[in-house]
């Protein structure tokens, strides 16, 4: 099975990541939770163009992803002096790997220059699952170097790797989804994974909220850590994104990437501490 993965990782990743987008399209288009400011063909086309920008642009930074370097490692870093077999190895891989970006996330938020990139994350006026495809290519550069430092300290399993990364782009387009799960079944889902009504909060215009439910995968580590709020203070009323980059002409790819370098004119978000 591992080598089965590995030698199909392109066309997993592929199938998967236009599987579980397809699927949360049709379901917002069907079942929306809110109303949408941004007419649907600007936020997609643009948030969708932002990926294929990313993806040339990390093809060109690094000779090897997170997958070819845990290859290329394997049985190496702190796995390997461990001598951990894959029955430990893997699942742990999976949870530190998980711990690594809940902690990058509350980073990005915290310094002022990294969040200059990470809130064109936050400038969405929407809420859905193109959101978890919006993301300025400077940080996802970023992102994959420290996930490319964590990997090769560790020395994780390639198949940990890929799955975690299979695993994480899927619950990112769930849990920014325009919708909704049943009373009775949500409170029970996320105690297992973040869901939509649990990460919406952390996209609400209010700072406090903003700085919760750090959480992109695994909803435990906010629960631990003290930065999990249940809801939002404002309840379905909730504002989400930034008051300055609503306009519909700043959903636009030009204006997304150049937004980090653009001073911003209202009151700045009361910055987190990496505290509980």
């Amino acid at each position: 099975m591992t080598t089965f993965l590995l030698d199909h990782e392109p066309a997993l990743r592929v199938a998967a990541f236009l599987g579980v987008l397809a699927a949360m399209m049709a379901w917002e288009l069907a079942s929306p939770v809110r109303r949408q400011e941004v007419p649907r063909v600007i936020r997609w086309t643009n948030n969708l163009g932002l990926v294929i920008v990313d993806t040339a642009i990390l093809r060109l930074a690094f000779p090897l992803l997170a997958v070819g370097l845990a290859t290329r490692i394997e049985g190496g870093g702190l796995f390997g002096l461990l001598s951990l077999p894959g029955w430990v190895a893997v699942p742990l891989g999976l949870l530190l790997l998980d711990l690594a970006i809940y902690f990058q996330h509350r980073v990005f938020h915290a310094v002022p220059l990294l969040w200059r990139l990470h809130r064109m994350h936050h400038a969405d006026p929407d809420f859905d699952t193109t959101t978890a495809l919006r993301f300025h290519p400077v940080e996802i550069v970023l992102s994959m170097a420290i996930k490319l430092a964590v990997v090769a300290l560790l020395g994780l399993p390639p198949v940990a790797v890929l799955v975690f990364e299979v695993i994480l782009n899927a619950t990112a387009l769930f849990n920014h989804g325009n919708v909704s799960l049943p009373p009775r079944l949500e409170p029970l889902l996320r105690r297992l994974i973040v869901t939509p009504d649990m990460h919406r909060v952390h996209h609400s215009t209010d700072p406090v909220e903003t700085n919760s439910n750090y959480g992109f995968n695994l909803p435990w580590w906010d629960r631990i850590f003290g930065t999990y709020r249940p809801a939002a203070r404002l309840g379905s009323q909730m504002e989400t994104g930034l008051t300055e980059f609503r306009a519909p002409r700043e959903q636009w790819i030009d204006r997304l990437l150049l937004q980090p370098f653009r001073r911003q004119t209202e009151r700045p978000k009361r910055r987190p501490t990496l505290g509980p």
